[in-house]
C-alpha cells in the first residue's frame, strides 16, 4: 500500500512539474503589461472625425478673442445659452464648466484652455452615450482684423452614434461662413 501511495504521489508530482513552466510563463505575462496580449478586437468601430474651418473677424485680436468665451459668445451666437455650473456667476475663464441643451440631451462642456495671451481657446464636451468633442480656436492677429481657425475633433462613444458624428462633421466643415457672418455682424453693431 505504501508503494502504491508513493507511486501515485510521484506521478502527481511529476505531472505537476511538467505543467510548472507553462504556469510560470502565464503568471509572468499577466504581471508584465508589455507582455500581455492586446484585447481582442470586437469589430466595432467608433467614428472619429477632424474638421477645420477659417474666417476673418473684422476687429483686432484684443476685441475678437474674448468673444470665444462661453459667456461672451452669447452676444453674437443666436441660440447659444450655456448654463454655468462653475463658476457659479458666469465668467469666461479656464476651467469653466457649463451645460447646453443638445437635441433631447444635455452636453457638459469644460474649458481646457482660455489663454488670451497665447490666442488659444479650447473646450471639451460630452453628450452622454453619444460623443466627445474637442473644439480648438486659434487666433492670429493682423493689423485691424483677426484670422480665426476652428478645429472640431469628434469621437462617437457608441456604434450607433457614428451617424451623429458624421452629420456633425459635415456641418463643422461648412461652418466658417456662418460663424464669420455672426461675429462680423456683431462687430459692426458695436463700432
Amino acid at each position: 500500500m505504501r508503494m502504491t501511495l508513493t507511486l501515485a504521489l510521484g506521478a502527481i508530482l511529476g505531472f505537476g512539474l511538467t505543467l510548472l513552466p507553462n504556469l510560470l510563463r502565464r503568471t509572468e505575462a499577466a504581471s508584465a503589461p508589455e507582455l500581455r496580449a492586446p484585447p481582442a478586437r470586437t469589430g466595432r468601430v467608433r467614428l472619429h472625425t477632424h474638421e477645420e474651418f477659417k474666417f476673418v473677424a473684422s476687429a483686432p485680436i484684443h476685441v475678437t478673442a474674448p468673444l470665444f468665451g462661453a459667456e461672451r459668445e452669447r452676444v453674437w451666437a443666436p441660440d447659444w445659452d450655456p448654463k454655468f455650473v462653475w463658476p457659479e456667476n458666469p465668467n469666461d475663464q479656464e476651467g469653466m464648466v457649463f451645460t447646453l441643451a443638445h437635441g433631447g440631451k444635455t452636453a457638459t462642456w469644460v474649458n481646457t484652455s482660455f489663454d488670451l495671451e497665447a490666442n488659444r481657446i479650447q473646450y471639451v464636451y460630452v453628450i452622454p452615450d453619444t460623443l466627445v468633442t474637442v473644439v480648438t480656436v486659434t487666433l492670429t492677429a493682423n493689423a485691424k482684423t483677426t484670422d480665426v481657425a476652428v478645429a472640431y475633433d469628434r469621437t462617437a462613444l457608441t456604434e450607433t452614434a457614428n451617424i451623429v458624428v458624421r452629420e456633425m462633421a459635415e456641418r463643422d466643415a461648412n461652418a466658417g461662413p456662418e460663424w464669420g457672418k455672426q461675429i462680423n455682424g456683431y462687430l459692426r453693431t458695436r463700432s
